[in-house]
């Protein structure tokens, strides 16, 4: 479909030349010279915005003093934060987030026909692309059959889900399926989508070019901002939202500048500069903002490693972490397979548009941080937070003290008699477990590492580290090392690309040989599809309370998330992966100790297997090559047998089957009136739960496995599915009953309400303990209303839409916290549910709260955006408490969505009526 252009009101549009393609774009240069202020100093990443504003400007929902803002922006040190309208280029999908998007397309066509509207009409307005990369679990591993048997219970399991996608892909227009087996969608995304320049036809049928923009509902999205391509994650609300023709309603952020000089040292990688650029932005706090990255060190950063800093921008909380265009820029795309044609019109666009990075670009930032790549060491983050930075010369006294305090050990007391003793792998304190491991001639201790995985996403992008990670397990090969008996090892590259370089390297072979066998195509370990560990082993784990470890190069290491039977969870690159599972064991000090023998007993230190820079420049440059990018992607959309033998019927309404457990119609459009209510003040509200600080979508909506004996679990048992078939939390998204069910569901969340209890527990209408949903379904049947409170971070992590669908559905119409990450605060509003913030310093804490007590916000009906309004909390005893809390209904279209229950249901009356 084409483009809708605004009226340019400033006679922006001009024509740029590009060897033989002659095309139009919207010139920031020439806004200047239209006297709508300056805009050369800005930083790139808000040029983006600036040019979405020019190309937009309709006089309505973008006008010319949104584009003055921008000159303001600048004026006033990095800060003007104006409500703007901003409209991405596309959207992207992965299957986890898409079903359940592509349900609620499937019941808004439902929706709209019962208010009389054409079902044609929900439809993507702007392009969709959704990968299948969720849905794969680690099964099978360290063997050659891995692959494949993991590929085909993955079939089993989905074949409902796959379905359900497939007629998507054939109901909607501008909607196109990666199907499973291919890549995950970030490296799919950088690798073949993104264009860094995107191209296409306004509404008078002229090509028009401008900055590839996205959103995508997966928080790591931000991946492609390595390319010059700024996109972020969003819950799959506001992407639906997005692809229905909704702008992004959104405040003109700050932009943190992150200066890069030097260049990285012998034996450090890409990862272990994340991890310290994390650690450093987190503590400078930058949720809510954009970073952009800049500075000479920007020429010794090859785009692999950018991609790698830009995956995480969600662990340090940042909207995007953007890197401008430059000749790096052109070199990717050329050697990833892109069109001549279209990187000459991405140089060719940057320069006379101003995106360039040039040798002096140094503009105005909010605020700047520095680093020095020259100081960057070998480094891990755990053992629950991406931000827990340990460089690796400290990491076994680190996770001592991770123990010590899970055991309630004073290690001040400990560390006069451990003075000198050494490490704990010399000489294991006395705090620490042990236990034996049924018909294996091997016990576990605290710190086992029983799971180590090359897991896609953030690395597997990067070939500097995979190959890497080959040359450490060829090294190790070749001295007779394996991995330890008890460590589950695996390898789920980001694309096919990884495999075919890896083959042509001659590594792949070492990798088998040590247990590191290909696994799938897809998002494992990272997003809890690590699959079952060994029973013996998981029971010597949980019989004894070991805290087994995990270390993973990936980019979440929340609580829960990994594996059930893991408490204590590190980030790593791939090459320390592999080292990490030669090892076995987390208390040893892989940067100074042997960390495993050859088989005639001489010791094996880490420097003896690791590569050298030049070693891995060396490979690089001869195996990841143009042509084989060109030939991995060249039938990207096609699938293997399986799935194009996957059989759909037609129709542009879907028939829902009454008996599936995976896909059902929602509610939240049933019985829905062609008008919207109002902002209802919230009276007698009970408490559902207290959470504390850092609470995670994973906590609120967990995605992985779950037992029989938990509320999702009894709902499956009663409809006749067996253990084996129940899947995951993330791949059972598009049926709600098992969501709601899962919602607060987390087996480490702590509800405050109850003393030392572990899981989705609190407090029935009856005073009894009682499943969170259970509680909800008997304060829902008597009409009581209900509020979460929570501390600071409040829904951090990945761009979960059912953390705020699910919170919806259990009846909670206030979340109230210290403060809210980003992405979850917006979902909460799409969804209906209002997000309040503690003011003049109340928390949880200290009001005292217990979970007895009834909560009344009054002012709403008349709340503006951001105001601070009156509530009351009746404490168990009766005693009032009078506060205030600030109204996170950020902007006026915010309010709007409340009134109607929601943005979805704004948007399809919005539809239905025009």
């Amino acid at each position: 479909m084409p483009i809708v252009v605004g009226q340019d009101t400033a006679k922006t549009r001009k024509t740029l030349t590009v060897g033989s393609q002659s095309i139009a774009y919207y010139s920031i240069p020439a806004a200047e010279a239209a006297g709508l202020g300056e805009f050369s100093n800005l930083p790139a990443a808000l040029k983006v915005v600036l040019e979405n504003m020019l190309r937009f400007e309709d006089g309505k929902t973008v006008s010319v003093d949104d584009i003055k803002a921008f000159s303001d922006w600048g004026k006033l040190g990095g800060k003007n934060p104006k409500e703007i309208a901003y409209r991405p280029a596309r959207v992207l999908m992965q299957d986890f987030t898409g079903v359940p998007a592509v349900v609620d397309l499937a019941a808004m066509r439902d929706g709209i026909k019962a208010l009389g509207g054409d079902a044609k009409k929900i439809n993507p307005l702007v392009p969709v692309d959704l990968v299948i990369d969720h849905s794969v679990m680690i099964d099978e591993f360290g063997n050659p059959r891995a692959f494949q048997m993991n590929v085909d219970r993955e079939y089993e399991r989905n074949m409902e889900r796959y379905t359900f996608l497939k007629w998507g892909q054939t109901a909607f227009e501008n909607f196109r399926v990666v199907p499973p087996g291919t890549g995950i969608c970030h490296q799919v995304n950088l690798e073949y989508l993104a264009q860094t320049v995107w191209t296409d036809k306004d509404q008078d049928g002229n090509e028009v070019a401008y900055p590839d923009t996205l959103v995508g509902t997966d928080s790591h999205t931000t991946m492609v901002n390595g390319a010059a391509v700024l996109g972020w994650g969003v819950g799959g609300i506001e992407a639906e939202a997005a692809m229905l023709g909704q702008p992004i309603s959104m405040l003109i952020p700050e932009v943190v500048g992150f200066k890069l000089t030097g260049a990285m040292v012998e034996g450090t990688t890409g990862t272990d500069l994340v991890l310290k650029v994390v650690e450093m932005l987190r503590a400078h706090g930058v949720v809510g903002k954009f970073v952009e990255f800049y500075g000479p060190g920007l020429d010794n950063l090859p785009l692999a490693q950018r991609a790698t800093i830009a995956n995480m921008a969600p662990e340090y909380g940042a909207t995007c972490g953007f890197f401008p265009i430059d000749d790096e820029t052109l070199r990717y795309l050329r050697q990833t397979g892109r069109d001549e044609d279209r990187i000459a019109l991405v140089e060719a666009y940057a320069k006379e548009n101003g995106f360039w990075r040039t040798a002096d670009y140094d503009p105005v930032y909010s605020s700047t941080l520095e680093l020095d790549m020259n100081d960057i060491v070998p480094a891990i983050s755990g053992p629950k937070r991406p931000q827990d930075y340990v460089a690796l010369t400290g990491a076994a006294p680190a996770f001592e003290k991770v123990v010590a305090d899970f055991r309630g050990v004073d290690m001040s007391e400990e560390a006069k008699e451990m003075a000198d003793e050494g490490p704990v792998a010399t000489k294991p304190r006395s705090f620490y477990k042990t236990a034996k491991v049924d018909g294996e001639d091997y016990e576990l201790n605290d710190g086992s590492v029983v799971i180590a995985s090359i897991t896609s996403c953030t690395n597997t992008s990067n070939p500097y580290v995979l190959i890497g990670a080959g040359l450490v397990a060829k090294k190790a090969h070749e001295l007779g090392l394996d991995r330890k008996p008890w460590v589950k090892t695996s390898l789920a590259p980001g694309s096919q690309v990884v495999t075919q370089y890896l083959d042509a390297a001659g590594l792949t072979e070492h990798l088998d040989a040590i247990g590191f066998n290909l696994v799938g195509y897809g998002c494992t370990t990272c997003i809890g599809n690590s699959g079952p560990l060994q029973p013996e082993i998981s029971k010597a784990i949980n019989d004894n309370d070991l805290i087994a470890t995990s270390v993973l190069s990936g980019n979440r290491n929340f609580e829960g998330r990994i594996s059930p039977d893991v408490r204590a969870n590190y980030l790593a690159s791939p090459p320390l992966v592999v080292a990490y599972a030669l090892a076995g064991d987390m208390n040893i000090d892989l940067a100074n100790d042997p960390i495993a023998q050859t088989p005639d007993g001489k010791d094996v230190y880490l420097k003896d297997i690791w590569p050298s820079d030049a070693e891995i420049a060396e490979l690089v440059e001869k195996v990841v090559t143009r042509e084989a990018f060109q030939s991995k992607y060249a039938d990207v959309f096609k699938g293997d047998e399986k799935w194009q033998a996957v059989e759909v019927s037609g129709g542009e309404t879907y028939d829902w089957p009454a008996s599936s457990t995976y896909i059902q119609n929602p509610p939240y459009f049933q019985g829905m009136g062609a008008e919207p209510g109002t902002v209802k003040d919230i009276q007698g509200a009970k408490v559902l739960a207290i959470l504390g600080d850092m609470i995670t979508t994973d906590h609120i909506s967990p995605a992985g496995s779950f037992k029989d004996t938990t509320p999702a679990g009894k709902y499956l048992l009663e409809r006749q599915v067996p253990v084996r078939e129940f899947n995951s939390y993330g791949s059972r998204r598009g049926n709600h009953e098992v969501m709601m069910r899962g919602t607060f569901a987390n087996i480490r969340i702590k509800n405050e309400m109850l003393d030392g209890v572990e899981g989705g527990y609190t407090l029935a209408p009856s005073g009894e303990q009682a499943s969170i949903y259970d509680a909800s379904m008997a304060y829902q049947e008597a009409g009581t209303p209900l509020v979460v409170f929570g501390g600071e971070q409040y829904g951090a992590g990945s761009s979960r839409d059912w953390a705020a669908k699910g919170t919806n559905l259990l009846g909670v119409k206030a979340v109230i916290a210290e403060s809210f990450e980003r992405i979850h605060r917006s979902n909460l509003v799409g969804m209906g549910v209002i997000p309040f913030e503690f003011t003049g310093g109340d928390s949880r804490k200290s009001l005292g709260l217990k979970g007895d007590e009834t909560v009344d916000i009054l002012g709403l009906e008349t709340v503006t955006p951001l105001q601070e309004v009156p509530a009351t909390i009746t404490m168990g005893d009766g005693s009032k408490k009078e506060i205030t809390l600030k109204c996170r209904i950020d902007t006026a279209i915010e309010k709007e969505y409340i009134e109607h229950g929601g943005v979805l249901h704004y948007v399809l009356r919005d539809l239905a009526k025009s």
